[in-house]
């Protein structure tokens, strides 16, 4: 537990900043109501789009002020607000969050500034009763020194310390109280719902599900495609071989041994190409090395010099191995490419993921190249983000011109 000192010096930032937050509020508030009459004119409904998203920008603000203070984030759910002016008004009105966020201008423009002032006059107070003898007698007798009450003697200004006390443990008891009171009422507001939560949840899901369609139907329109374009043309060759070879037989048998080895050669040819695909569709070194070994053989190959710096990473499900190695295969193809770079690094660890008991895969991968990397400039970046959004996990790209280049990527692998 902290100490009370320390969780007051903990909590007046708090509430000093929850005081300027809370006359914003305020000055919001009014400028919200003052759109109402307009809207009887017709000129409100073209001003309250604006005014939506200065009321979502105010309690945003209150939202990350409370979330550093409690080291737990609030988040935001709020609908787009993107299309017609009717589409934009009509998501304005009905959204339930824009009503808790006006609830919230309410509650913390009318109590946010008092409070907050009052945390910081206590200890100010406190220390200003401690200060008193020293200076009451240099005021003027018809103006005295009021501390809480007029100073007038110099018995009067040696009870001063006890005053100070007094102020100093109201102010240990109460500004705590009063930074997990408005951290409670801000959460009753500003905190989606949990219908909220659940539409956001099943958004997510039905995004995921496109994801992983969409990623299943490239995958077999690829395997597709180097079957076609490979392996059935290498048959072919290896059937047509046999042809040849037939109509020797017939003629010269002797001149058919030269025919057959050919034959041999195209249909090993075209078994390493068979093996090639089956290979891309789950790489057997996934089976006997597992992702560990199967990642150190992709950094061992890689053109550009690349470091593996991976903690102990358990088994997980083949399709997230699968994954995760296509992932780090592509990224580092990617640096071969077009990165530029001279020196490049794989890092790859398990997490359990904030705010449930889910393991997480992180993967990540950086080099020193020039940047500028984008998932517009090519298929390779929106493929990892396909394959990341099918297992309903996260991708983060950072490349700003001039470097680095790092991309991170979070797979569940459940419970």
């Amino acid at each position: 537990m902290r100490e009370p000192a320390s969780e007051v010096r903990r909590a007046l930032p708090f509430m000093l900043t929850g005081a300027v937050t809370g006359l914003m509020s305020l000055a919001m508030l009014i400028g919200v109501l003052l759109v109402v009459p307009l809207l009887l004119i017709g000129v409100g409904w073209f001003v309250l789009p604006t005014a939506i998203r200065g009321l979502r920008w105010t309690a945003g603000l209150d939202r990350r002020r409370v979330g550093a203070f409690t080291g737990t984030a609030l988040p935001e759910l709020y609908p787009s607000t993107e299309g017609s002016l009717l589409d934009q008004v009509r998501i304005a009105l009905l959204d339930p969050s824009t009503r808790r966020d006006l609830g919230w201008l309410v509650v913390h423009g009318l109590s946010g500034t008092v409070l907050g002032l009052l945390s910081v006059a206590l200890p100010l107070s406190a220390l200003n009763a401690l200060l008193v003898p020293s200076y009451w007698w240099a005021f003027p007798v018809d103006d005295p020194v009021t501390s809480p009450y007029p100073v007038t003697s110099w018995a009067l200004a040696l009870t001063m310390p006890l005053i100070a006390v007094a102020y100093a443990a109201l102010a240990l008891w109460l500004v705590p109280r009063l930074a997990k009171w408005q951290v409670s009422w801000a959460r009753a507001w500003l905190a989606p719902t949990q219908a909220a939560q659940l539409t956001k949840r099943v958004s997510e899901l039905a995004a995921s599900r496109a994801a992983a369609l969409e990623a299943h139907g490239a995958e077999l329109r690829r395997i597709e495609r180097d079957l076609h374009d490979g392996t059935q043309n290498r048959l072919v060759g290896v059937v047509m071989h046999l042809g040849i070879i037939e109509r020797a037989l017939r003629r010269d048998p002797e001149s058919a041994l030269p025919l057959i080895l050919r034959a041999q050669d195209a249909a090993d040819d075209a078994l390493g190409e068979l093996r090639e695909v089956v290979r891309s569709i789950y790489p057997p070194v996934l089976s006997e090395r597992g992702l560990d070994g199967a990642v150190a053989g992709l950094v061992a190959h890689c053109s550009v010099p690349c470091t593996l710096i991976a903690e102990a990473v358990p088994r997980v499900p083949a399709a997230v191995e699968s994954a995760a190695y296509f992932v780090v295969a592509e990224a580092l193809t990617n640096v071969a490419k077009h990165s530029g770079a001279e020196q490049a690094e794989v890092r790859m660890s398990m997490r359990r993921s904030a705010g449930s008991q889910e393991e997480m895969l992180m993967i990540e991968v950086s080099d020193d190249g020039v940047g500028g990397a984008s998932e517009t400039g090519g298929s390779g970046l929106r493929g990892i983000r396909r394959r990341v959004d099918a297992f309903d996990g996260r991708t983060e790209l950072t490349s700003p011109d001039g470097g680095p280049t790092v991309l991170r990527v979070e797979l569940p692998c459940g419970s």
